[in-house]
């Protein structure tokens, strides 16, 4: 599917543009139009990657003039630009609505007018029963992105989300954090004990893209088959594989419990109640199809080949089968040898 064609990544520079750019790139699209708003992001991924099928766009994608010019003659537009830190979003809700929703628009719109033919929205498991601004702002965005499968009118335009839990080793999970902490000598913060997430490995990032880019028939929301893991239990783990690196041993590290944030949940979940019941799986991902589908609905949805109805899913990172302290340890090195772009 990616093939010779030309891409559009909006938010190239941060942490899931550069796990997707080089992935990406190994599937020969003839132009990856990577747009940012940061300068020193940019230049640092074109010193990096060397790649003449690359181009570095800076723009805001609040500027939706700028995003016109910007996907003109794209085929697929992967849209990873947010602001995505909960406690920023909460302190700052006004930014965060024009950023995640109406910079969302803007793109909707104009990959429309430009005739683009597959769309990627990139939300997030705090999307599920959000109990927080940025879940709320991502929310919403899927909900656009859903509807504008029906607002693009006769176009051959197919748009779709995927949801996200955690990034292994990403600037919004607790990883770097965590390491940081560890060759300061500690202690680790963790607020709360009790705290599940749901991981994803850089390449379960990349798959859950390129799938949803293949599999869509309009508004989906995809979502990969994840991890979940204890963050008491990552935290012991970090600490027993970095800490003799830093020159500490493991039980110099101490963990500090400081309490809940604004915002912060104690688990993550990946799907609703009532999404289960119109939701398909195959062996890696599930496919929430619209609501709007349906006898009553506004958007004609069939089916998605190779996918069939769920028997049953695990909705909660709390009530999902965690991995042992050694899956994590072997998660961490697998993924800390292949590194990252910076």
């Amino acid at each position: 599917m990616l093939a010779d064609k030309k891409i559009l990544l909006t938010g190239g520079a941060g942490s899931v543009g550069r796990i997707l750019i080089r992935r990406l790139l190994d599937q020969d699209p003839s132009v990856i139009r990577i747009f940012d708003q940061s300068e020193p992001g940019l230049a640092a991924l074109k010193e990096r990657l060397n790649d003449d099928r690359c181009r570095y766009l800076s723009g805001n994608i609040r500027d939706k003039d700028r995003l016109a010019r910007a996907v003109r003659d794209i085929d697929i537009v992967i849209h990873t630009a947010a602001m995505k830190h909960v406690d920023v979003c909460e302190y700052n809700p006004f930014e965060a609505v024009k950023t995640n929703v109406m910079g969302l628009q803007n793109l909707i719109d104009v990959s429309i007018d430009a005739d683009v033919e597959r769309f990627v929205f990139t939300s997030s498991d705090k999307a599920v029963n959000p109990a927080n601004t940025m879940g709320t702002t991502k929310l919403l965005g899927e909900k656009l992105v859903t509807a504008a499968n029906k607002y693009s009118g006769s176009r051959n335009l197919k748009l779709c989300s995927v949801r996200f839990g955690n990034v292994v080793n990403s600037s919004q999970s607790v990883i770097p954090v965590f390491r940081e902490q560890i060759q300061d000598g500690g202690p680790i913060t963790l607020t709360d004990p009790r705290m599940t997430r749901f991981f994803l490995t850089y390449d379960d990032v990349a798959e859950l893209v390129t799938d949803a880019i293949d599999h869509t028939e309009g508004g989906e929301v995809f979502v990969h088959k994840m991890d979940a893991v204890k963050i008491e239990d990552l935290a012991k783990a970090m600490i027993d594989a970095f800490a003799p690196a830093t020159g500490y041993e493991p039980e110099d590290i101490d963990i500090t419990v400081t309490g809940r944030r604004v915002g912060e949940t104690f688990d993550e979940r990946i799907l609703t109640s009532r999404e289960e019941s119109r939701t398909l799986e195959n062996d890696s991902l599930y496919a929430v199809t619209p609501e709007q589908s349906g006898e009553n609905g506004y958007i004609d949805h069939t089916g998605i080949d190779g996918f069939s109805p769920v028997d049953d899913v695990t909705r909660s990172s709390e009530d999902a089968e965690k991995l042992t302290k050694e899956a994590i340890l072997e998660l961490l090195q697998t993924e800390f040898s292949e590194g990252i772009v910076q």
